[in-house]
């Protein structure tokens, strides 16, 4: 599969990685041809321990099911554990997932989930990582990809991680980039979940439902059976549309709609002042 090439120059390279103090010098892009398409909606980052329990996967699982269902783009490593759960479980809903990787495309790791980037782009996610085809793999790698993976969510998820788990670090990167850091509590007795658990502690957010973030996001969960909007006029069709599918960031919204600057921004009013779409902050929207 051909790797895209993207260099610090806007508007091609992404507009969350400008705005982190040290933003990669390049990026290169398996799979989606616009990674800026994918980080347009809601997106979150989900983490967690490698050596993950039958607790952690279960609640990795359902948490991400339900959120990829709500159309957040699901952010992970592929590691080892709760990313590659992630990751599986955003595919398993008909969802988006990009995975950042530590290696070079040409180094897939680990080698076992070759198969799963593949599964990725195919349904439309993408592979990222700063490393140049042929680039060695250092283990400094591994912690300097997170402040990626931080970067491109919209808040990070933490389902199960140990006292000292490497995981760790991309709440230190989220929280230095002033995102909200989610996490799960555990059973006190296990040590899988000490990490979690010492992030409620100083502060992060507790989860224990798809809820919770959401509401936290100004997001909801989609009401089972329930129709795509319609209007009939179809300037607010258009946009209705494009909103259900999953398309929030008010930038993207105006290109994709096709409609001018003014007409846009009428119809963007008229939807709210009746009650059908809302803000969502930072340039985006949501349904009522």
């Amino acid at each position: 599969m051909k790797v895209k090439e993207l260099t610090l120059t806007p508007p091609s390279f992404p507009l969350k990685l400008q705005q982190i103090s040290d933003p990669p010098g390049k990026l290169f892009l398996q799979g989606s041809n616009d990674v800026n398409e994918l980080l347009a909606g809601p997106c979150i980052t989900v983490v967690g321990s490698r050596k993950v329990t039958p607790y952690g996967k279960a609640v990795t699982f359902d948490l991400v099911t339900q959120l990829a269902s709500a159309r957040l783009t699901i952010i992970s490593g592929l590691a080892l554990g709760v990313d590659s759960i992630a990751h599986r479980a955003a595919l398993h809903a008909g969802g988006t997932t990009i995975a950042v990787l530590p290696t070079s495309l040409d180094a897939i790791y680990p080698a076992a989930h070759r198969g799963l980037a593949h599964d990725i782009c195919q349904q439309g996610g993408a592979l990222v990582t700063e490393y140049a085809p042929g680039a060695p793999t250092y283990a400094s790698n591994f912690i300097a990809r997170n402040r990626i993976a931080a970067a491109f969510g919209d808040a990070v998820l933490i389902t199960e991680a140990a006292a000292r788990s490497g995981t760790l670090s991309t709440a230190r990167f989220a929280l230095e980039q002033g995102k909200e850091v989610f996490a799960v509590p555990g059973n006190i007795t296990s040590p899988m979940s000490a990490g979690t658990n010492t992030l409620i502690k100083s502060g992060a957010t507790p989860v224990t439902c798809a809820a919770d973030i959401l509401q936290a996001l100004g997001l909801q969960l989609p009401e089972k059976g329930k129709q795509p909007p319609t209007s009939r006029n179809p300037h607010e069709q258009t946009l209705l549309a494009l909103i259900y599918q999953g398309v929030f960031d008010g930038g993207t919204l105006l290109t994709h709609s096709g409609l001018d600057v003014q007409t846009f921004n009428q119809t963007l009013t008229m939807l709210e002042i009746q009650g059908r779409i809302q803000p969502l902050g930072a340039n985006r929207w949501g349904l009522l």
